[in-house]
Order: structure tokens, then C-alpha cells, then sequence
């Protein structure tokens, strides 16, 4: 069925028919984001609808809202079926965007095992990988056949994205292996697990962040990587699915902050208009203020300007190229400590490259700007003085962007790794932030050298 058409048939109501698609069961993720296309009335109605079972699969891909919404509508005891059926990870997301006395209320909803692992997990920091384990996991002891080992995982565990890796542990539960399931369905069902295993694996600490979860999926390709405590035994298992909805959200976050804006809660259509005003107000705000200062910086040399009208001229270009360059090695920079190419203490290292940067830059603009004044001088299109006078107005441009341009390349790029050393997100060092900051420098390097060289 088509998503079109499943849309049509949830409209109308006809749900034996959504419920008997083929691929529902595989993809309930289809039907959530079916629901979540409609007002959050229509949606939680349609949700109710639904037999026990089917909204257990689909509530944990609904956001955060319309779970809170449907949560409230439904009867006591089946929210209570629904959280105590779901994923580890998908409960304690769910916990987590519920305010203090709702935490209460709902852990209540919970079994004893299900309470005491979700109050447990929640009381890790935020951005640690505890928050996002599944405590579903698979375990085999080394000295099984493997036909001992396919048998006890079809009696004992269920079909989830943790199944797909299989974890050899000691008597303890310290990690001794890891195995991927096929090489269980593939080999001698009459071997040992010991036989095929290689002591190698790859694991997580209960206190690692999801920043470094992240980056060893990217660096070791697996679909599942364990949890372990300081005793080495398994706490529980990080899936790529969840690694990837992480990556993505961090990445928009990223990506709103550098654009001036605080990050949105909830997706762009789903954001309020009142809500959408205030997440650009505040910087807008601090940029604003910020770039008042141009005005002073203006106003102070208002002299200068009086003398040398031309200058007024080259003041669009000198901003603009010290803010562009700043946005540029921001940019660089943040994605290069995103992507751990670089920490904060790589700063000479990045200060040394980005000052050659900025001459070789600066000195590719400046050479343009001069010619620029030159041709425009011997082709008649605009008089900037005598000889003398429009010599040192190329020379005063062209000096003036080099500065700017160094300036932007440096402050673009040390600004983020300043942020990082005190434990900040380097992403809120906006491209409208460096450009406000290097446009009110910008006028102060580009005046002071104007009066040095003019005799202004």
C-alpha cells in the first residue's frame, strides 16, 4: 500500500484495512509519520483506534508531543502496557521531555524492573550514552555449541535491532566477544562458540557521551556496539538507528546555532509561531546591539569621513570580506572539531595555518581591490584625486582588507576552540556573530589606516 493511500485509509477510518498492510508491522515508523501529518486532535484519535499491540510499535516513533498528547488521552492502564512494552531507550526518551512531578507520575505507571532501570538510566548526564542503551541485549556463554546458542536465543529473545549482534560473556557478565548473528547461522551448528571467535570487539563506557558513540560507529562500521560498567560487564547495547537519529538531531542543532538561531524542539512545521519568534529574537537582538557598535565605530572617525569622502566607498567591502572570511574558518573549524580532526588543544596549530591563510587571502582581495581603483581611475569611470592622492587610497584599501581579512580568519577560528576549552558548544560562535564582531574591527582597522596613510 502506498503511503498515499494508507493516509486515505486512516482519514477514512477504514483501520482493518492500514492494519492489514503487509509491511505495517516492518514499518510502523510509515504510520507515524502518517499521523504526525495530521493536527494532533485528528492524529490522537486515530492512535486510540488502534489495537494494544500496533500502538506499542508505533508510539515511539511519534515526537514528543503528540506521545505527551496521546499519553494524557489514554486510560491509565494502557499507557502503563505501552511504556512498560517499549524499547529501554524509547522509554527513557520518552521520560525525558516530561517535567519533574509527570516523571513521578508515570515511573508509578511502571513494572518494579522497568522503574528502577528508567530511574537509573535517567540519572546519568543528558548527553551520555546510559540515556540511549537498549538493556535488551544477547548474551551466549564461549564453551556452547552453536546450535546450543541459535536455541537459546529463539526460546529467550525477541526480534529487535539489538538481536543482530550476539554477546559472548564469562560467568560474571564481563564481555568476552562479540559476534555478528551470522556468523551463528552460517558456521557448524555442532562447533563452539569459542571456536569462531576472535577476541576482538568494540565497546562503549557507560559514561561516554553520544558525541564519542557516534564517532565509533562512524569509525568501525557496526550496527551494535555494547555498554559496559567499569568491571567490563555488559550494561546494555547502542544501536545504529538510535546512533543515526542522534547524529541527525545533533547535526540540526549544529546547524540552527551557526545560522544565529536557537535550536528548535520540535521540527520547523511543528514549531509555533510565537515559539519561532522567540528562537530568532535572541540573537537577532545580540546581533543587533552588536552591530550598533559599527555605528559608534563610524561616529568616532566621522572626522576622517568628512575629509576623504571616497572612503565611504570601500566600507561594504572591507566588512564584507572580514566578515565572509570569519563565517568561512568558523565553518572549518567547527566541523573539524565536530568530526574530532581537532580539539581545543590544537590551537597554535590552527592559529599558525590560519594566519598564513589570512595573509595569502588578504593579499589575493586586497590586489583585486587595487586594481579595481586603478582601472576605474584610468578609464575615467570615477576621479579618486591626484596621482599621489589615489595611490594611497588603492594602498589604503588593499592594507585595509589584508588586515580584515586576517583579522576575520583568526577570530573565525580561535573563537570556536575558546568555546570548546570552557565546555561550550563551539556551534553557538555564529557566522552572524563572527561577521558582527569582525565588521565593527573591520571599521576600526580600515579607518586607523586610512588616517595613518592619508594624514586624516
Amino acid at each position: 500500500m502506498l503511503a498515499q493511500e494508507l493516509r486515505e485509509k486512516i482519514l477514512e477510518g477504514n483501520f482493518s484495512e492500514v492494519l492489514q498492510h503487509s509491511g505495517y508491522d516492518e514499518y510502523p515508523a510509515e504510520v507515524a509519520r502518517l499521523l504526525q501529518s495530521l493536527d494532533n486532535d485528528e492524529a490522537t484519535s486515530v492512535f486510540l483506534s488502534f489495537p494494544e499491540d500496533i500502538q506499542t510499535k508505533v508510539f515511539p516513533f511519534l515526537d514528543y508531543v503528540q506521545q505527551h498528547i496521546i499519553s494524557e488521552e489514554l486510560p491509565k492502564t494502557q499507557i502503563s502496557s505501552i511504556l512498560n512494552n517499549l524499547e529501554s531507550n524509547d522509554r527513557v526518551a520518552f521520560f525525558e521531555n516530561l517535567d519533574g512531578i509527570e516523571v513521578t507520575e508515570f515511573l508509578n505507571l511502571l513494572n518494579d524492573k522497568n522503574r528502577l532501570a528508567t530511574y537509573d538510566l535517567l540519572g546519568y548526564p543528558e548527553q551520555s550514552v546510559a540515556r540511549m542503551i537498549n538493556t535488551r541485549f544477547t548474551t551466549v556463554r564461549k564453551e556452547w555449541t552453536l546450535g546450543q546458542a541459535i536455541e537459546h536465543l529463539r526460546r529467550f529473545y525477541t526480534d529487535t535491532p539489538a538481536a543482530n549482534v550476539v554477546f559472548v560473556v564469562d560467568n560474571n557478565g564481563r564481555l568476552v566477544d562479540d559476534l555478528h548473528i551470522r556468523k551463528l547461522a552460517l558456521n557448524d551448528p555442532t562447533k563452539k562458540i569459542e571456536d569462531i571467535m576472535d577476541g576482538y570487539y568494540v565497546k562503549l563506557d557507560i559514561q561516554d557521551s553520544i558525541e564519542d558513540a557516534i564517532q565509533k560507529f562512524k569509525e568501525y562500521d557496526r550496527v551494535a556496539i555494547p555498554v559496559t560498567n567499569s568491571n567490563n560487564v555488559v550494561m546494555g547495547v547502542v544501536t545504529i538507528d538510535d546512533v543515526i537519529d542522534e547524529a541527525e538531531e545533533k547535526d540540526t542543532k549544529d546547524m540552527q546555532q551557526f545560522g544565529g538561531v536557537e535550536s528548535l524542539d520540535l521540527p520547523y512545521v511543528k514549531t509555533g509561531f510565537f515559539t519561532m519568534i522567540q528562537k530568532r529574537a535572541v540573537w537577532l537582538i545580540i546581533l543587533f546591539i552588536g552591530e550598533l557598535f559599527t555605528a559608534t565605530a563610524m561616529a568616532f572617525f566621522e572626522l576622517e569621513l568628512k575629509k576623504a569622502i571616497v572612503l565611504q566607498l570601500f566600507i561594504p567591502l572591507i566588512i564584507s570580506s572580514g566578515g565572509n572570511t570569519g563565517s568561512q574558518a568558523a565553518t572549518l573549524i567547527i566541523r573539524a572539531m565536530a568530526l574530532k580532526e581537532l580539539s581545543y588543544k590544537d590551537w597554535w596549530y590552527v592559529m599558525k595555518r590560519e594566519i598564513f591563510s589570512g595573509l595569502t587571502l588578504g593579499l589575493i582581495l586586497g590586489f583585486i581591490g587595487f586594481v579595481r581603483i586603478v582601472v576605474w581611475q584610468y578609464l575615467g569611470w570615477y576621479n579618486y584625486g591626484e596621482t599621489f592622492n589615489w595611490v594611497l587610497v588603492g594602498l589604503t584599501v588593499s592594507l585595509s582588507v589584508i588586515g580584515v581579512v586576517l583579522w576575520g580568519t583568526l577570530s573565525g577560528s580561535m573563537i570556536p576552540m575558546v568555546l570548546k576549552r570552557f565546555n561550550l558548544d563551539p556551534a553557538t560562535s555564529s557566522a552572524p556573530f563572527v561577521a558582527t564582531l569582525v565588521d565593527v574591527t573591520g571599521l576600526i582597522i580600515y579607518f586607523s589606516l586610512a588616517a595613518l596613510l592619508l594624514g586624516i
